[in-house]
């Protein structure tokens, strides 16, 4: 009987304690500004990569980030700020364009690619708007893969010019990661 008593209380102890923690974690995410994008909350605590695999509209460029190798860079300190193309957004390349992209054989144009929607640095929406208002309504960004980007804004909606004259809309700005930010884009960029 007495058994009995100390395994009920060690029990309640155990599923108060659970419940405590499962609690305590629904309070720390709720205490971070979550995005939603491709149905799944983008945390602020998690890298580019731990946020990008869990958006569904971001498998093409996570299959695409994983065949290039950069899966470590884009998890490491960074800041860095992406331009990431959603799943309709490479379903506008020609077909058979992404297949051949992510050939082992065409890593390095892959890779010179997705470095081409990267840019040094944590930029801020606000930040861009900023910086095209002070430059006569243009304002250009080197990337990593080394060519430049143009930003401009129309109807107070952020678009990104590539290097063949095609542009992207920003269609979710601000998503903060540990490493950086990602803004969300309607189009792949071209170097």
């Amino acid at each position: 009987m007495n058994i009995l008593k100390i395994t009920t209380a060690a029990l309640a102890l155990m599923m108060t304690l659970s419940l405590g923690n499962n609690a305590n974690a629904q309070k720390i995410a709720m205490k971070e500004k979550t995005v939603m994008v491709g149905g799944a909350p983008m945390y602020p605590s998690k890298n580019i990569v731990e946020n990008a695999v869990n958006s569904k509209d971001h498998t093409t460029l996570v299959a695409a980030v994983k065949a290039a190798d950069l899966v470590e860079t884009l998890s490491g300190k960074g800041p860095f700020t992406v331009f990431a193309p959603t799943n309709a957004a490479f379903a506008k390349l020609p077909a058979g364009t992404v297949e051949t992209l992510v050939m082992p054989e065409n890593k390095e144009m892959l890779k010179t690619i997705l470095t081409y929607h990267v840019v040094p640095g944590k930029i801020s929406a606000k930040e861009l708007m900023t910086w095209i208002k002070k430059n006569d309504g243009k304002y250009m960004a080197k990337t990593v893969q080394g060519e430049q980007l143009t930003f401009w804004v129309k109807a107070q909606k952020l678009y990104v010019t590539d290097a063949k004259n095609n542009s992207a809309q920003i269609t979710i700005a601000d998503v903060n990661q540990s490493n950086g930010v990602i803004h969300v884009i309607d189009t792949v960029l071209m170097p």
